[in-house]
């Protein structure tokens, strides 16, 4: 899928991913791979942006981690994020329902 397709929609993908626990950054990456049957196989830089903008916006929080003797950054769902977590997926109803209405083939309505 092309990226500007995903452009405004990857802030609540994330959101709704950690929704079910945190995670760093790889096991999202994974995670988003997985929902999508393969169609958004991001690579691991792509969300980092998007993950540090949730957190100033107060959406996450991170803590750092050490596994195996490595260091990462896991991320998990603020209070704030949790709520917005329901709102974008409302706004993303609604979109997509105007989106099918428009693709949808005419009716029977007279056309010009």
């Amino acid at each position: 899928m092309a990226s500007t397709e995903l452009q405004g929609h990857l802030d609540g993908m994330l959101l709704a991913i950690l929704e079910a626990g945190p995670r760093h950054g790889y096991a999202i990456v994974e995670e988003m791979c997985r929902r999508s049957d393969g169609e958004f196989d991001l690579a691991e830089g792509t969300i980092y942006p998007a993950l540090h903008r949730l957190e100033a916006a107060g959406l996450l929080s991170s803590r750092w981690e050490v596994v195996s003797g490595r260091r990462r950054r896991v991320y998990a769902l603020s209070r704030s994020g949790a709520a917005a977590v329901g709102e974008r997926v409302a706004s993303w109803r609604a979109f997509r329902s105007a989106v099918d209405a428009v693709f949808a083939p005419a009716t029977s309505q007279a056309q010009l």
